[in-house]
């Protein structure tokens, strides 16, 4: 087991809180149920994965960026990290992403966000062959486990495209990912954690790696 209640317990209070006098006096709780056994869980899904990067470079930080945000909460209310070959400063590469929290967990994956050379691989690969992308979006295990893929959409596509996916509505997608969501704080505190995201893992494997395939040629 890696969390205990006093991890729920410690962001239901940053909730409540959240500001660096809270933070700071309850730091040592944070290092201790928080940060140290993530860390530990992150380090065993790359080592499970056969990821080549390093804890540091998946984990993300637990200080928000509010420079240009209206909110300027100074902590996040959550841990997250992502399990890809880029690590969470490329964020071009599809991977694992999970996040822990006291009420709300997400485990998914994907191509959150391509950018336009990528985005545009993407769909050429659909058009070229829909009936391969149908086919990972309607494997048994990763429907039983995402339903489907999600994403925003563009209403007009460049004028390359048009014409050619008047039968393939996912072309029109400008991101590709896909999300388990759990209302359950207490799914951080199972026994069977590691497994349990693992089983997340198996069931995007085929799908982020067509995506892969596609971004690297």
């Amino acid at each position: 087991m890696y969390f205990n209640s006093q991890f729920t317990d410690f962001f239901k209070g940053l909730a409540a809180h959240n500001d660096r006098d809270w933070f700071q006096a309850n730091k040592k709780i944070y290092e201790n149920e928080v940060k140290k056994p993530f860390y530990q869980l992150v380090n065993d899904l790359l080592s499970a994965t056969n990821s080549k990067i390093q804890v540091k470079d998946a984990v993300f930080r637990i200080n928000r960026d509010i420079r240009f945000s209206k909110d300027k909460s100074p902590y996040q209310l959550h841990v997250s990290a992502i399990i890809s070959d880029g690590g969470r400063k490329d964020m071009q590469y599809p991977g694992l992403y999970i996040q822990l929290s006291a009420h709300q967990q997400w485990i998914g994956g994907g191509m959150y966000m391509p950018d336009k050379d990528n985005l545009l691989k993407i769909r050429k690969a659909i058009i070229a062959d829909p009936k391969k992308f149908q086919k990972l979006i309607d494997d048994k295990n990763f429907a039983s486990v995402y339903g489907t893929i999600k994403g925003d959409k563009n209403k007009i596509l460049p004028k390359e495209l048009k014409g050619l996916a008047d039968d393939n509505p996912w072309v029109y997608n400008k991101q590709f990912y896909f999300m388990a969501e759990y209302e359950d704080e207490n799914l951080p505190c199972r026994e069977d954690l590691l497994p349990f995201i693992l089983q997340h893992y198996k069931a995007s494997e085929k799908l982020n790696r067509y995506f892969a395939d596609i971004i690297s040629t």
